[in-house]
């Protein structure tokens, strides 16, 4: 039996002008499980067809604009977090993390599964059309394929040296990757592009995680690269190198661009985070990249191993942090467990829940409003 969502408010209002009038039948807050699963990582939307998508760190749920569960996909092994729907495929993108770090550990544990599995980096890409019932298999029901990241590989197995010569796991704090979003290249060639952006390690210890990690590729041949994913038996089939590699300052954040969004109506790309440690740092829990600069090559402040690299800009908006010119940011209490950017500057931020039954999410409506204390205004 579907499950129902409880609709809390109804997205007739008409206050938001155009998007209420063009979209009256995006709800202004629902609720979604609860599911027995990890909390929830990520949200997407597809406004054609008029479904929702949730990933629940081993789970997608997908369900329609009345609040029902269409189906959900199961069996997975890995972190499926931040997610992004492609208007040019159909299709849903995901980023999907297998690692044998604190994290990989805990899902196996929590999915009664011993051992390990191979390290690996994957978007995971859905054909959401045949997602149609509760419980199918992301391995055997055809509905996922998936895309190996190597640089993202690369980036996670390597061992670099600071100013003093001590060895450093991990080039840039690198834990893999989460952020996941389509949007214009940063090069200003005006193609579209897949972007990723880094998870990265905590540590108050080095100075070369204060950066995060933003990766674009061009998915217009991935047909090559797309298998379906064996859990026992991992592909490693991908591209070699990003279209380009890019690095934005921002201190170090808790794991890194949890969830990632462009909006077009701003050009601007949302990075939403945990705080970070550093007392050098404001640790903003939100940023936007100003999508209008260009990448400047420059030093990167406190690594060492780097000559130079393409430098983004966050732009000036929220509040400057006293320590660091360079950066600005909100503390924003919504959107680091997911982001949807609808146009116009209307978004869905998620929040998490848990109760006895399974972990929850709940959908807000908001308008984007860049105040000095404030990025979002709820409906």
């Amino acid at each position: 039996m579907k499950r129902l969502l409880l609709i809390l408010a109804s997205a007739v209002l008409a206050v938001n002008g155009v998007f209420a009038q063009a979209n009256p039948n995006i709800p202004t807050k629902l609720f979604s499980g609860p599911w027995k699963a990890g909390h929830v990582q990520g949200v997407a939307v597809d406004t054609k067809q008029e479904y929702i998508y949730l990933s629940f760190t081993t789970m997608l749920v997908k369900m329609d604009m009345k609040g029902n569960v269409v189906g959900t996909v199961t069996g997975l092994l890995g972190h499926l977090g931040c997610l992004e729907f492609n208007d040019a495929d159909g299709r849903l993108y995901g980023s999907l993390e297998y690692k044998n770090d604190s994290i990989g550990r805990s899902i196996l544990n929590r999915e009664g599964v011993s051992g390990t599995l191979q390290t690996g980096f994957y978007v995971a890409i859905f054909d959401v059309n045949k997602i149609n019932r509760e419980g199918m298999s992301a391995e055997r029901d055809g509905v996922m394929t998936s895309v190996l990241l190597k640089t993202v590989v690369e980036d996670y197995s390597a061992t670099v040296k600071d100013a003093n010569g001590n060895e450093l796991k991990h080039r840039h704090g690198c834990s893999g990757f989460d952020g996941i979003s389509f949007g214009p290249a940063f090069d200003g060639s005006g193609k579209t592009m897949l972007t990723i952006a880094y998870g990265i390690y905590r540590g108050k210890n080095r100075s070369d995680n204060d950066y995060q990690v933003l990766l674009q590729y061009d998915t217009t041949d991935w047909k090559q690269y797309e298998q379906p994913l064996s859990q026992n038996n991992m592909h490693n089939q991908g591209p070699e190198k990003p279209y380009g590699k890019y690095f934005v300052r921002t201190g170090n954040t808790s794991w890194g661009v949890q969830n990632m969004e462009y909006d077009k109506a701003s050009n601007l790309w949302f990075l939403a985070c945990y705080p970070g440690k550093k007392d050098t740092f404001a640790n903003y829990t939100l940023f936007a990249i100003d999508g209008a600069k260009l990448p400047v090559k420059k030093k990167l402040v406190g690594v060492k191993y780097v000559k130079k690299a393409n430098v983004l800009t966050l732009a000036k908006v929220g509040s400057q942090d006293d320590q660091n010119s360079d950066i600005y940011g909100w503390y924003n209490k919504l959107g680091v467990y997911g982001i949807h950017s609808f146009g116009g500057g209307d978004f869905y931020l998620v929040s998490a829940g848990k109760t006895e039954e399974g972990r929850t999410a709940k959908l807000h409506r908001a308008r984007y409003v860049g105040t000095e204390t404030k990025a979002f205004e709820l409906e």
